[in-house]
């Protein structure tokens, strides 16, 4: 009778026997819900979610010789708890602290102000400073290190903290919500697959669908064109934008979503769901629509500069109550130059940088709020938990002090000048850049706070704000909370909404415990100004760290600058910086610097951080970047010198290719040209904006068509051409030879290009990319899949297919030499 008692169902729900109720193996009162007779097909059930996927009940019917002497018996089906919530789980990207409207910005968010009106916004909430780190911690409820993203999955070490491999005793929400009975999906940016598993090859585990989202619609990395992106459904590389002008992933990501949405009400109209939905915006390349500029252009939000646009945003902060009276804007940093100190054309370029980054903003924001009213449309809001995070990380800086029309010149550690950034002016935010605005601006989005992306250590680079909303449940409409919390504390919030336990084990691992502890304490309007639950916090990034205990952060200055790529060493990771104290309780903006005061305050905190960067494997810490962005890793081309192939490939990641960066190289192609001639790409990695491709030419009505090409394309800055004779019908090898001049990142060199054994073009580079090609970018053969590597000379659109026939491609690599020191 023991068991009866703590398994009884409510009287509303149809009493079922013991030993049916023993069978499905229910535990605790609070646990388990059934309706309907267990056995019977319509039958439901919750579980313990102690373990998951759940044991498999015994079988409860009769079996005889004869199905009409036997009692078939039918396993309930697995639900979540009554009034478990849908959860839209949203991040934005690169965003900002003090960009958005909700959050005393100038850029409107119309969708996140009304999530804060209808719910709470939170002002003291904390990420990792980093793209991948804080969505692995945010999907897991464990902080970055325990769950190997120490830094970004791009320079992954072999350090259990730094692998970028999300260990199985660490499960996400997904596959916890997945096994609890929710339908799970993931809607855009996946910066949580290692770089080195991102192929068509796998494995598989690692990816959305590995790790309990049943549904992935996104791009795969740290950014993607917009226009032209990376984008996969599920494991399946696909492109819809392809003769589709026009075509915006913002906009096709919300109708993605909403298409889900609704044909999980339609199919399944019961069944809660998980959402998590993470745009690309605002990371570069900043790409909204041309519609979408032009209505932030016209609201001349960026005009007076980047320091009266701070005082403008600070003020707001305080009238919002987001910021109290006694907070202090922090100074403007002498290493980021005065607006007034500017020339008319730096002006109009970085106005133009603002403009088009708003308006990206303002579009991603909208796109969201028709997500959210699909939601209410459905009827489905007053059920839904909304939780809307205002970016990773801080504003990005990586642009560097000017800009850039592409991401991939400061990658490649290349600043582009003012005056040759206004040759894409007209069509900045297009799919003809891959643009990033000017690193002061960077400062000003994170105000009132002290730094940018990558930098731990200060609010400038952890400081989300975030607006949650659950009808009925959030009894303090339009609050304002500003109790200490970080990106682990939203699984263990959802879960609690839930009513679902953390799970001990999951297929057969045991669970290593969840880090973060749950906000739901902060809905109840009596705990407005409580206490935080979450009191002490460590961070790290990059060698850069801070530690925050009870109101108190102890913090590194940071010794390098996010917006230069340095080659410089790097100071000594524990002796070669200096530490900061302050009072966050007193002084939430970190500006007054209390370390020379209380030395033993710092020293404190500074045993404290080691304790827990031991316990969060933090350590070894390293303060490297470019080593780190080349340091080998798991691949499956490590080691292999040549590569063969033949026929068409499309769509492998410059991870899983063969490598001609930094080494001398040839590629050897024999085609077969059909009656007629060819035209098309034989061979390609990168398009637009970095890469090389060797192909057959397009001409122009059938003229010069089928000319031999092999084109290199230096950051679309410069583009260097060996150029054949026209293939004629037949058997054809063209071979491209380059020989590097010397050792090192980004050298020169000769190449040569041979057709039929007879050398019919030589020419010379003094430089080449010395670090990556466009990640979103792939490798592709018989075809290109996103953009073109030329421009003017021999362009073509995409995917230019290859009208002969490959008969085998093969790529000869000499090893990397290194550049003595």
């Amino acid at each position: 009778m023991r068991n009866l008692g703590r398994c009884a169902v409510d009287i509303n729900r149809t009493i079922v026997s013991v030993a049916a109720v023993l069978a499905v193996g229910c535990l605790s009162v609070s646990a388990q819900q059934i309706t309907g007779t267990v056995g019977a097909p319509g039958a439901t059930t919750t579980i313990d979610g102690k373990q998951i996927p759940p044991p498999v009940p015994e079988f409860g019917g009769v079996i005889n010789e004869k199905a009409s002497d036997s009692k078939a018996w039918w396993a309930p089906r697995v639900v979540p708890p009554k009034g478990a919530p849908n959860v839209l789980l949203i991040m934005t990207d690169d965003q900002g602290f003090g960009a958005p409207s909700t959050f005393g910005g100038v850029i409107p968010t119309p969708a996140m102000d009304r999530i804060a009106k209808a719910g709470l916004r939170y002002t003291n909430f904390h990420s990792t400073s980093l793209c991948s780190p804080t969505r692995a911690a945010l999907i897991t409820g464990r902080n970055h290190h325990s769950v190997g993203f120490g830094v970004v999955g791009e320079m992954a070490t072999g350090f259990p903290g730094y692998d970028s491999i999300i260990p199985i005793d660490k499960g996400t929400i997904g596959t916890i919500l997945k096994a609890n009975g929710y339908a799970t999906s993931w809607f855009g940016k996946n910066h949580n697959t290692p770089s080195y598993q991102s192929s068509q090859a796998g494995p598989f585990e690692q990816w959305p669908n590995g790790m309990g989202f049943e549904y992935f619609y996104g791009f795969v990395g740290g950014d993607a064109s917009q226009w032209q992106p990376n984008l996969f459904r599920n494991t399946t590389a696909i492109y819809p934008f392809l003769n589709n002008p026009g075509w915006n992933m913002e906009t096709a990501m919300a109708d993605e979503a909403i298409g889900y949405i609704k044909q999980l009400k339609e199919i399944a109209p019961g069944k809660p769901w998980l959402v998590y939905y993470v745009p690309g915006a605002t990371h570069a390349p900043h790409h909204p629509t041309p519609e979408w500029i032009k209505k932030i252009s016209d609201m001349h939000l960026f005009d007076e500069g980047w320091n009266k646009v701070r005082e403008k945003i600070f003020a707001n902060q305080k009238r919002l109550g987001i910021m109290p009276e006694n907070a202090k804007l922090t100074p403007w940093p002498k290493e980021l130059p005065q607006w007034d100190t500017l020339s008319f054309e730096e002006k109009k370029l970085f106005i133009k940088q603002a403009d088009v980054y708003g308006a990206y903003l303002a579009y991603a924001d909208h796109e969201i709020g028709r997500v959210i009213q699909a939601v209410d449309d459905l009827g489905e809001l007053d059920n839904t938990l909304i939780i809307y995070i205002g970016g990773d990380n801080g504003a990005s800086a990586e642009g560097m002090l000017n800009g850039t029309p592409n991401e991939f010149t400061t990658f490649n550690g290349v600043s582009v000048p003012v005056k040759d950034q206004f040759l894409w002016y007209e069509f900045w935010g297009s799919e003809r850049t891959f643009p990033h605005f000017a690193a002061p601006w960077a400062w000003a989005m994170d105000t009132p706070f002290k730094w940018v992306k990558q930098v731990p250590s200060h609010f400038g680079g952890t400081a989300q704000g975030v607006a949650m909303s659950w009808p009925g449940h959030i009894n303090d409409v339009g609050g304002i909370r500003p109790q200490f919390h970080h990106v682990i504390d939203v699984v263990p919030t959802i879960l609690e909404a839930a009513g679902i336990p953390a799970p001990d084990t999951i297929n057969g691992v045991k669970q290593n415990p969840i880090e973060g502890v749950s906000m739901a304490y902060t809905w109840d309007k009596a705990n407005a100004n409580g206490a935080t639950q979450h009191t002490a916090q460590y961070f790290e990034m990059l060698g850069n760290r801070a530690i925050y205990h009870d109101g108190w952060v102890a913090a590194t200055t940071p010794a390098t600058l996010p917006w230069e790529l340095s080659t410089k060493m790097p100071p000594d990771v524990i002796t070669g910086y200096n530490w900061e104290l302050y009072n966050v309780n007193e002084d939430p903006t970190q500006f007054n610097d209390l370390a020379a005061k209380m030395p033993e305050k710092v020293k404190e905190l500074q045993e404290l951080f080691y304790s827990e960067a031991k316990k969060y494997n933090a350590l070894p810490l390293d303060n490297s970047t470019l080593a780190r962005w080349n340091t080998p890793r798991p691949s499956l081309t490590a080691g292999r010198t040549e590569f063969t192939y033949s026929g068409e490939l499309t769509g492998v990641p410059g991870n899983a290719a063969p490598s001609i960066l930094n080494k001398s190289y040839t590629i050897t192609a024999e085609v077969e040209i059909p009656k007629g001639g060819a035209e098309g790409m034989i061979v390609t990695e990168g398009g637009r904006f970095g890469g090389y491709g060797l192909f057959l030419s397009k001409g122009v009505e059938g003229i010069r068509k089928g000319k031999v090409v092999f084109l290199y394309n230096l950051l679309d800055l410069k583009r260097t051409m060996w150029e054949g004779p026209e293939l004629k019908p037949g058997k054809h090898t063209i071979v491209f030879d380059f020989k590097s001049e010397s050792p090192g990142l980004g050298k020169g060199g000769t190449g040569v290009l041979s057709v039929d054994g007879k050398e019919v073009a030589r020419n010379s580079m003094e430089h080449t990319t010395p670090i990556t090609f466009p990640e979103d970018e792939t490798f592709d053969i018989g075809q290109d899949t996103r953009t073109g590597v030329a421009l003017v000379k021999y362009r073509y659109d995409p995917p230019f297919k290859f009208t002969g026939k490959i008969n085998k491609l093969t790529f000869k690599l000499e090893p990397e030499q290194q550049a003595k020191r």
